[in-house]
């Protein structure tokens, strides 16, 4: 008698069944009346039994921050985001105060937050709130006066309002200065809130640009200390700058995740290949050059690393499928297919870089939550690009029918953790004809997730040999029903490495 027996669940759209956990990876799954015997059984009552979810793109240190602080997601207006700066000086009365989430595309007033709006809540305290998209903030006179040259950096304003090098600058600051504690405490939060949800797995996506090596090797022992939720760590740093060190020294699944090649449609810095519908002037910003990207791919797909690039305008995805080419045509196709390097977001992609990525094995990282909320006729998406340019945004649909491997996120912080909102975004895409099938938006926040790391078992999340990474939902609907009905069941039991978390 061995390992652990769960007993009466519904398997997918299979009731009676039962499932035999034997060192970490399934055993045995079949009629529950056949059930093998075990040290341990857990009877799920006719709930729902379903691969755990993986959200394969997060921030766990800045998620943890907005859930256990600052969330300015719900504010309305420029009063009700100071309103609730207000309320975190008045409960955290010393330190740094970190906020995101604020969003002012709907404001009535107008306009952002300024530093002389922060300046006037927090006074002399450093203070560094992120825009929803979290690739621009504004901060406090404080802060500024803490990083130096910061007014010689692109992207700086007088008034506070921070976008590309000073926005970075400012949130290496910002973050640097979280003490230990606090920085643990965070984490662990994300990591709770992520089991609650039925996630198994999380791909933390890293960088000298979002935390540091020190905050990613934290993460990573805290994960390790108890069952839980899985993290799967990528660190965003170019190889020429030593970023496959830090890879080689934590033990990395790659060389990429949020290694910023573009910015974001919401602060104007995603890279486009003509301008901004509401801002003309400007194309938003590529980061590096071309040559930069394909030494990094080079260097990734020599020593058999997956390399990855946050890409999100059509531009910045056209230069980082440049260099994948450069490579391909070096060392071969099948030398950059053994790597499945990522693309993280990569929200603008027309059919000739869809094909691309079918061909050169590449894996696109997805966020339907960005659809739910900023996409349509009237959202932020056509604001920023025009309708007709954003209605071709996150075509979901197109990726899957190509055979492109998909692989669904929240980035959260920017959209929270919510995997079943995600397979339901997927799915109900706000262009007509976009949409992903039910099945496929499931199996692109589940096993979509180990095709990303390279780890899928060949014959699928639910099969003998397969990790016992499972979710037990409160619900005796079958899956079918949960996809068709937009429910969102309650976890009742999530299982990773064959342990109950």
């Amino acid at each position: 008698m061995s390992g652990l027996l769960i007993r009466d669940v519904t398997v997918g759209d299979r009731p009676g069944r039962a499932v035999h956990v034997v060192d970490g990876r399934i055993a045995w799954l079949g009629a529950a009346a056949d059930a093998p015997t075990a040290a341990r059984v857990l009877d799920g009552g006719g709930a729902l039994l379903t691969p755990a979810f993986v959200d394969a793109h997060v921030h766990a240190t800045a998620t943890g921050l907005a859930l256990t602080g600052l969330d300015l997601h719900g504010a309305d207006s420029l009063r009700s985001a100071l309103t609730g700066v207000t309320a975190q000086t008045t409960a955290a009365p010393t330190g740094t105060v970190l906020g995101t989430g604020w969003d002012e595309t709907a404001w009535p007033e107008g306009r952002g937050l300024t530093r002389h709006d922060l300046d006037a809540v927090v006074g002399e305290r450093p203070a560094y709130l992120a825009r929803v998209d979290v690739h621009s903030a504004t901060v406090s006179t404080a802060l500024l006066d803490r990083v130096p040259g910061i007014t010689e950096l692109p992207g700086y304003s007088p008034d506070g309002r921070l976008r590309l090098d000073a926005h970075h600058a400012a949130r290496q600051a910002a973050y640097g200065s979280v003490p230990p504690d606090q920085r643990r405490s965070a984490q662990r939060a994300t990591l709770d809130a992520a089991a609650a949800l039925g996630i198994g797995s999380v791909h933390e996506m890293a960088g000298p640009e979002v935390s540091s090596a020190e905050d990613l090797a934290a993460l990573l022992t805290l994960a390790a200390e108890a069952p839980g939720p899985r993290v799967v760590g990528y660190w965003g740093e170019l190889s020429e700058r030593g970023g496959l060190d830090v890879v080689r020294e934590l033990r990395l699944a790659g060389a990429g995740g949020d290694l910023f090649c573009d910015g974001a449609f919401g602060s104007h810095t995603a890279a486009l290949s003509s301008p901004y519908a509401d801002r003309p002037e400007t194309t938003g910003a590529l980061r590096f050059d071309t040559a930069a990207l394909v030494e990094h791919v080079r260097a990734c797909t020599v020593t058999g690393l997956q390399a990855g690039f946050h890409c999100i305008g059509d531009a910045a995805v056209d230069q980082v499928l440049a260099a994948v080419g450069a490579v391909v045509a070096e060392l071969g196709r099948d030398a950059v297919r053994a790597c499945r390097h990522r693309l993280e977001h990569v929200e603008m992609v027309g059919d000739a870089a869809i094909d691309q990525l079918r061909r050169w094995g590449m894996v696109a990282s997805v966020q339907p939550a960005f659809d739910a909320a900023w996409g349509g006729p009237a959202g932020m998406y056509a604001e920023r690009l025009g309708v007709e340019r954003a209605a071709g945004c996150n075509p979901l649909a197109d990726l899957v029918d190509a055979g492109v491997a998909v692989a669904i996120g929240s980035d959260a912080p920017v959209t929270p953790l919510d995997p079943w909102g995600g397979v339901h975004a997927a799915v109900d895409h706000t262009t007509p004809g976009s949409g992903m099938r039910p099945f496929d938006a499931f199996d692109a926040a589940t096993h979509g997730g180990w095709v990303a790391t390279r780890g899928e078992h060949p014959e699928g999340p639910l099969a003998v040999g397969a990790p016992a990474d499972l979710a037990l939902w409160a619900t005796e609907l079958t899956l079918s029903a949960v996809l068709a009905a937009r429910a969102r069941p309650t976890c009742r039991q999530l299982i990773v490495a064959g342990e109950p978390c």
